[in-house]
């Protein structure tokens, strides 16, 4: 059995491959899953989640992980997330692999909302908001810039803006990143908003979402919470990364009892839309809404990472860019690969990833055809 802690897990499971993983394991179709969350005894305000995913003659997939929010108040601080990722043989019940649970919860989370912006934002979108600036917000950007390369620039908000300034000038390097304090504008001004945070009162206005904009909602777990008002989930194109479960998330159920909308608004879910059966956007001014439920059918998709492992393609500070177009992946993630039998390495932006991987076919204008 393997083990992967917080390094390897951010080594071998970069946002380009994960998503265009994720892609593929959809259309394949839904794993058996089943998940429990259990409260604090005596009304704490901590949870323990348990996800469970079953993908017949592949992979068993078991996630235990303890949401603690009052552990960033301790001193020294502590992750609010923390857990294991177990991962089993589906035709033995063999144990293969353990990994770090939030690392994982991370990039799982991060990799459903960044598949949502690939299959329903813009191509062409260049600037994204992310609300909240804690632990998942900067593997927010990441997978969205991944998903949508077009991106030039990010805007941070948060309720403490101290926070949002200090992970503005932590990704400094990497991104145009700007630390913002009037939400309402932000949001007018941004092709993707993704929220992330534990709020229970709405926090994007459906008024100020400019035509065209994707709304990717992550937070509001809970049927008490809350992110988007009810003109955003009234003005929107609805649509979720499962179904299974969706009735606990506030930014639906709450819409939903007050009559707002009805839950046949919800277009279609993360399986319908990479198998074809729903086309997603059906216009450039459409505003789409994906609400990232938490899919615990994809527990079953990130634990490839044993896989992964095997192969010649790792991430690495690198210049030059596809050998076959020469594009370069600066500012974006950037991968290393060995081509033909002399082990030649070179550098992939985003998109040229999935092609060399052979997870998806390379473009007709490409000399690598």
């Amino acid at each position: 059995m393997k083990s992967f802690d917080v390094a390897a897990v951010e080594k071998l499971v970069d946002y380009p491959g994960l998503i265009a993983a994720l892609e593929e394991a959809h259309k394949a179709g839904m794993p058996e899953a089943q998940h429990m969350v259990m409260d604090e005894p005596e009304g704490g305000s901590n949870k323990f989640v348990s996800l469970l995913g079953w993908a017949r003659n592949d992979v068993v997939a078991a996630k235990l992980v303890g949401v603690f929010p009052t552990n960033l108040k301790r001193q020294p601080a502590e992750p609010s997330v923390q857990g294991l990722v177990v991962v089993f043989d589906a035709t033995t019940g063999a144990p293969t692999l353990i990994a770090d649970g939030a690392a994982m919860t991370f990039r799982k989370t991060a990799g459903d909302s960044g598949l949502g912006s690939r299959l329903l934002a813009r191509p062409d979108a260049k600037t994204l908001l992310v609300l909240g600036a804690g632990g998942l917000a900067p593997h927010m950007i990441d997978a969205h810039v991944a998903a949508r390369p077009s991106i030039e620039r990010v805007m941070i908000w948060n309720r403490t803006p101290e926070r949002a300034t200090a992970l503005a000038e932590r990704l400094a390097d990497r991104y145009v990143v700007t630390a913002v304090l009037d939400l309402d504008d932000a949001v007018a001004q941004a092709d993707i908003v993704s929220c992330v945070t534990m709020s229970d009162r709405p926090l994007v206005k459906g008024r100020c979402l400019k035509p065209g904009a994707h709304l990717d909602l992550v937070g509001a777990y809970l049927p008490t919470m809350r992110e988007a008002d009810d003109e955003a989930i009234r003005r929107g194109s609805l649509f979720v990364d499962t179904r299974n479960g969706m009735e606990g998330a506030g930014d639906l159920i709450q819409p939903v009892n007050a009559g707002v909308i009805g839950w046949d608004a919800v277009q279609a879910d993360a399986f319908e839309l990479c198998q074809g059966v729903h086309a997603g956007r059906s216009a450039d001014d459409e505003i789409t809404i994906y609400k990232n439920v938490g899919a615990d059918t994809s527990t079953c998709i990130p634990p490839d990472i044993s896989r992964r492992e095997s192969r010649t393609a790792t991430r690495r500070d690198a210049k030059g860019g596809c050998p076959a177009c020469r594009l370069s992946s600066s500012p974006f993630p950037v991968w290393h690969g060995q081509q033909g039998s002399g082990g030649a390495t070179f550098a992939l932006p985003a998109q040229c990833v999935a092609p060399w991987l052979g997870q998806r076919p390379f473009p007709a204008r490409c000399r690598a055809r």
